[in-house]
């Protein structure tokens, strides 16, 4: 039997206004959009959370320097006695031989700073003010924090500009040249807060899988019921020759146009959600927050990742409703006697 079009133009010949409500779908696909542009969000965060922190704290590290305006003394174990026979020293020789001695290797601080600064993949090396040590104590000690007479050691922030800079050796060298020096780093720290937000991720893509999985769920239902409420009709448009072909194309646009309409509706819904929080996630992204207060500043600091997810998201519902739509009257046609 040859196919033949029974379908002028605009003629609902299948009746899908009726079957297919231009209501609930779009209202379900736009809260799937929703969420799924929520978990967009999160994964574009978590991984861009992640690439901070391992280029930022994970190249840089701390030095303490105790007793940083004592002369520099290099650790080279117990001297040799003076012989016997030798004459005794006068002591302004030996207040002497301090002097010059400090004045060769400066103090403790001088010296760390020259190593670190000699240094290769080292980038940059700065000892932190007073006001700063006060501004990292004040949250243990209190306001009071600068007026205690604490002896505190000098703190050295370095920038790495090798992140495979041998720290070990690093610590060792200074060590030996000046000891009691201690060299912390962030690499711990920064492995731990990379996991969570790696997990973050993968919760994120989990969300999406999941939003995905709904939403083809809600196509596929809206579809059957469409077909059930259409029976009669589908059963004699295809007893007058109308192929599954085209019965499963007719269900299959007006999905589309529906979930389509659904996946727009939840991407403008979500944007103003998402401006908020990329301004909240700014400063620990290495972004910052806009000067100006208003609607265009905000919509031109959101990532370029967001909007292009924004962007996507009515495509994918309309895919999804193509997809689903045809392959769910493709099978329901196959099983009709």
């Amino acid at each position: 039997m040859t196919s033949v079009s029974l379908r002028p133009s605009g003629f609902d010949e299948l009746g899908l206004r009726r079957a297919l409500s231009d209501r609930l779908l779009p209202f379900l696909v736009a809260a799937m959009a929703f969420l799924a542009a929520l978990a967009l969000a999160g994964w574009v965060g978590a991984a861009s959370l992640a690439r901070e922190w391992q280029a930022g704290s994970g190249s840089s590290l701390t030095v303490q320097v105790p007793r940083p305006g004592d002369p520099a003394q290099r650790d080279s174990g117990p001297k040799d006695a003076p012989p016997k026979d030798a004459p005794p020293r006068d002591a302004s020789e030996g207040d002497s031989d301090k002097a010059s001695g400090s004045a060769a290797g400066g103090t403790r601080i001088e010296r760390t700073l020259s190593l670190l600064a000699g240094t290769p993949g080292i980038d940059t090396a700065r000892r932190l003010s007073d006001a700063q040590l006060t501004d990292l104590l004040r949250p243990w000690l209190g306001a009071g924090a600068g007026r205690l007479d604490l002896p505190l050691p000098a703190v050295v922030a370095v920038r790495l500009s090798d992140p495979a800079t041998d720290l070990d050796a690093l610590a060792r060298r200074l060590s030996a040249e000046v000891p009691g020096v201690l060299v912390e780093s962030h690499g711990t720290w920064v492995g731990r807060l990379t996991a969570l937000a790696r997990s973050l991720q993968a919760c994120a893509g989990l969300a999406l899988l999941l939003v995905v999985g709904v939403a083809a769920a809600v196509v596929a239902v809206a579809t059957r019921s469409g077909l059930s409420a259409r029976r009669a009709a589908i059963e004699i448009v295809h007893g007058l020759g109308a192929t599954d072909g085209y019965i499963a194309g007719r269900f299959a646009a007006r999905a589309t146009l529906l979930a389509t309409i659904g996946g727009a509706a939840g991407a403008l819904l979500a944007l103003p959600v998402l401006v908020a929080l990329a301004g909240l996630a700014a400063p620990f992204a290495g972004g910052s927050v806009p000067a100006e207060q208003g609607v265009i500043a905000f919509l031109a600091a959101l990532p370029t990742p967001i909007w292009a997810s924004l962007v996507a998201l009515p495509a994918g519902a309309a895919a999804i409703g193509f997809v689903t739509a045809q392959g769910t009257v493709r099978r329901w046609l196959r099983r009709m006697p």
